[in-house]
């Protein structure tokens, strides 16, 4: 039986050309740099983010903690969104492994404001750590974008503080979709950013981390010892250059889809789609049921084809859909309908 996966755009299957593009890869030791497919990879990945070198990690945890660890010293504070991945997802290895304290900031909506971050640096006194680096994200998790404008605020204020700034840009594909701008006009504003080809690009495996030569050559040391040295993994790559070749320039059927479907929802007399946030292909939405109702709910879908997340938020109705490559317009009529069946048999 086929499910429609609505729980994440990280379910996407590969496509047909990434599976024979693996299957023909010319391959070498990553480890050694001699892996041609990586290098590829890592060039191409690195020329559409206009930076100055790339490197291909396993993950877009793996290379925010790659990038924390080639910014900072130990015992060095970082600024990061309290609702931010790097914070709440990733098993606090900014902490255990690279050393550094986060500092959390509460943002309206999440989007991140000079002003505010401004006000957390560090001050230099004797008492306290030194502020090192500011940890950005685009898209952010709740779905919202963050602007050029707001991104060129930060980076001009960081720098002007003598900080780096990262950005965990997992969907930086879909925040440069939504604005209708090249990625690039967003990532001249960082020093490092890392950015996922498991998502909404359809690759298997991995991420790409990007900054200037001497960043990634720390970085390539760094993603070593946390045991990123991959050996032959343009097998892997192979994926990847499909996904940054050919996945990009569909983005916007997501984008559009999820707009659809949140109409959709919010036609329902008991459900709450705040449109506003659907920005991306990211769908929150309220199901106002009881909590039993709210709770059965993805098992009576699963019986019928349809995966989703449980509840997001303390069993209180709060759900959340994303559209990806492998979801089509029919599949979401049906979700619609399946829906309605439920909610009101």
């Amino acid at each position: 039986m086929r499910y429609i996966d609505f729980r994440s755009d990280t379910v996407t299957q590969p496509t047909p050309a990434m599976r024979n593009a693996m299957y023909n890869a010319v391959v070498g030791d990553d480890v050694a740099c001699d892996d041609p497919t990586v290098i590829q990879f890592e060039e191409l990945g690195a020329k559409i983010l206009g930076k100055e070198k790339a490197l291909f990690v396993a993950s877009g945890t793996m290379g925010n903690l790659t990038a924390i660890m080639s910014h900072t010293q130990r015992g060095d504070e970082i600024i990061a969104g309290i609702n931010s991945h790097i914070f709440l997802e990733e098993v606090a290895g900014a902490s255990v492994v690279a050393g550094v304290s986060i500092r959390t900031l509460s943002f309206v909506n999440d989007i991140p404001d000079s002003k505010t971050i401004e006000q957390a640096i560090r001050s230099g006194d004797i008492h306290e750590p030194e502020t090192s680096l500011i940890c950005l994200e685009n898209a952010l998790r709740n779905g919202r974008i963050v602007t050029k404008e707001s991104m060129r605020e930060i980076y001009e204020m960081a720098h002007a503080h003598g900080l780096k700034v990262h950005v965990d840009g997992a969907r930086i594909w879909n925040a440069a979709v939504a604005q209708n701008i090249d990625v690039k006009e967003l990532t001249q504003y960082c020093d490092s950013i890392t950015c996922c080809i498991s998502k909404g690009l359809s690759a298997p495996v991995g991420a790409i981390l990007c900054g200037n030569k001497d960043f990634i050559a720390r970085a390539r040391k760094n993603r070593k010892m946390l045991g990123g040295g991959m050996r032959e993994c343009g097998i892997l790559a192979a994926a990847g250059i499909c996904a940054l070749n050919e996945m990009r320039d569909r983005l916007h059927i997501d984008h559009e889809n999820a707009k659809y479907l949140a109409e959709k929802l919010n036609a329902f007399d008991c459900i709450d789609v705040d449109l506003s946030s659907v920005q991306i292909n990211i769908v929150f939405f309220q199901l106002h049921r009881s909590k039993e109702e709210c709770d059965a709910l993805p098992e009576k879908l699963y019986k019928r084809g349809i995966k989703i997340c449980n509840q997001i938020t303390n069993h209180d109705g709060r759900f959340r859909f994303l559209t990806n490559n492998d979801v089509s317009r029919e599949d979401i009529d049906y979700l619609l309908q399946q829906l309605t069946e439920i909610l009101y048999e």
